[in-house]
């Protein structure tokens, strides 16, 4: 049975660990935030005080983490005089970072890694926090074969579906891919729902019209942003939980920079992009990022003052 230290417990990382513990893994967790961590303890969890403890006799590690600098400081160490986990863990530690981050952090990581002789593999998520409660999630690897198949027998236990999108750093690559698709499709799916009711159309028909018409998509199937149109989204219920605006900002962000190291033209990444930093300005950063519904309908509010 494997025995796993899981740091990171926000959102995404709790439900992530409950599904480990359902699946019988010793878990063991951490996060700055002790009451994150603590809500774990009666499911099962082990809920250690430090980095140095949660690690103790692991054999799995995988991290949760809002950015590259932060991956960075916690594999590596930091230049406050914290110790990397790449220098506590036991040898043979098998290490995932489902963080979404920037490629380059991630290739950092895996080659430091594999120079103390650890395999490192990056495996972001998508699905959402629906996803990480239901064990649906879609993990997106990076790292050698061997990395691969030792990910996806712990994965499994999270996920539904687990893709080899090739070497370090190609999962983060992929998923900043995929949330610049998202970022935009949202950001659409928004518009055309309020120009209909900017001219009298009931959402929820429109709705289902454009679900069986060519403009049907992800958002408007799962996750409709319009409050009262689908009972389980964020939007009925005040926009949380979910994924929040703040983080769709950073991932559209890390997307620019992609598109500025390999000279790509991201046009409408980029005006997604703009948008959502407008919306967050308004105060919208820790709403779900469906919310950039209420953008289109506090901007027509706007124009009428």
């Amino acid at each position: 049975m494997s025995t796993i230290a899981f740091i990171g417990l926000g959102n995404m990382g709790n439900p992530m660990a409950q599904n480990l513990l359902k699946a019988g893994c010793n878990v063991r967790v951490y996060d700055l935030n002790t009451e994150a961590a603590k809500k774990l303890e009666s499911h099962g969890a082990f809920v250690a005080s430090s980095p140095e403890e949660v690690v103790k006799g692991v054999n799995i590690v995988i991290t949760m983490l809002p950015a590259g600098e932060h991956v960075r400081a916690v594999y590596l160490g930091d230049h406050h005089g914290g110790v990397g986990l790449l220098n506590l863990v036991d040898d043979d530690t098998f290490l995932i970072d489902s963080s979404t981050i920037d490629p380059e952090s991630a290739r950092i990581v895996a080659a430091e890694a594999a120079k103390k002789g650890f395999e490192f593999v990056d495996a972001p998520v998508s699905g959402g926090v629906a996803g990480a409660q239901a064990a649906t999630l879609t993990f997106i690897v990076g790292g050698t074969d061997s990395g691969f198949e030792k990910a996806q027998e712990t994965l499994k236990h999270v996920g539904k579906n687990i893709f080899h999108a090739g070497k370090a750093g190609d999962g983060q690559m992929a998923k900043i891919c995929n949330n610049l698709m998202l970022g935009i499709l949202m950001s659409g799916t928004c518009e055309a729902l309020s120009l209909g009711i900017d001219n009298g159309l009931d959402p929820k028909v429109l709705s289902d019209i454009m679900l069986q018409s060519s403009g049907r998509n992800w958002a408007l199937e799962l996750y409709n942003p319009c409050p009262g149109v689908m009972d389980k989204a964020p939007a009925s219920n005040a926009y949380q939980p979910g994924f929040m605006s703040k983080l769709m900002l950073k991932d559209l962000g890390l997307g620019m920079d992609a598109a500025l190291h390999s000279q790509s033209a991201i046009p409408m990444g980029a005006l997604a992009r703009n948008l959502y930093a407008l919306h967050n300005a308004k105060g919208n950063e820790l709403l779900d990022f469906s919310s950039m519904y209420e953008f289109y309908r506090d901007k027509k509010s706007d124009d009428c003052a």
